[in-house]
């Protein structure tokens, strides 16, 4: 039994009162503040916004599920985001399915505890964009500016250092026309981006336990 969230891109699953929990999907292309062509599959971060502050305000809520499959997009949103769910005090569980890149990375480690399953994987490159870029001296300094609040968060929410989130960023024998690594389950456990290999029911077992917790 469940029921359907008012707002896009969550369900709140009812079970047992003390183990309602909220399902967040992280889908497609991450929209930011330029809305995608119409046949893209994209989340909007408008739309998740209020979803998160309504999980932790909620009380009826005792945790969140982060679901992820996706192939990144815009970098602001999708750090706010990712932001937003490591500041909640409720507990929260990320898994990701398929793929987890890019801007992804940031909002795989948000959560407290998180999931990989063996065929996923997540590509880690540095700050690129699209488009006319200026070739002065400013325009690159925010580029290494942006990659720093990237690393920093990562690493502060994850195992790996940021010597090796790096090195993994500037990888040059993974990707035929850039730079960057892709990390297949197992790899991104190993080097400590992830914190397990696991299916949705680890993640569920791990959410319900973090919840036990939080009420006890």
């Amino acid at each position: 039994m469940r029921e359907q969230s008012s707002q896009y891109n969550g369900v709140t699953a009812v079970g047992r009162e003390d183990h309602r929990f909220h399902c967040l999907t992280i889908i497609g292309q991450i929209e930011g503040h330029y809305a995608l062509p119409s046949d893209n599959k994209t989340t909007c971060y408008e739309h998740i916004i209020p979803q998160l502050v309504e999980v932790e305000e909620d009380p009826s809520v005792h945790g969140l599920l982060v679901v992820l499959n996706t192939i990144g997009g815009d970098i602001e949103a999708g750090l706010a985001l990712a932001e937003l769910i490591a500041g909640m005090k409720k507990p929260t569980v990320s898994l990701v399915l398929g793929g987890g890149h890019s801007i992804g990375v940031p909002l795989a480690v948000s959560a407290k505890r998180s999931f990989i399953v063996p065929t996923a994987t997540m590509t880690i490159h540095p700050v690129r964009t699209t488009g006319t870029v200026l070739g002065v001296p400013q325009a690159f300094s925010y580029f290494r500016k942006m990659q720093a609040r990237i690393t920093r968060f990562v690493t502060e929410n994850s195992r790996i250092t940021a010597e090796e989130y790096m090195a993994l960023c500037m990888e040059t024998d993974e990707l035929a026309t850039d730079v960057g690594s892709v990390l297949e389950g197992k790899d991104a456990v190993a080097c400590g981006l992830i914190d397990a290999i696991g299916t949705l029911s680890d993640a569920i077992a791990a959410l319900k336990q973090q919840m036990n917790g939080h009420i006890n």
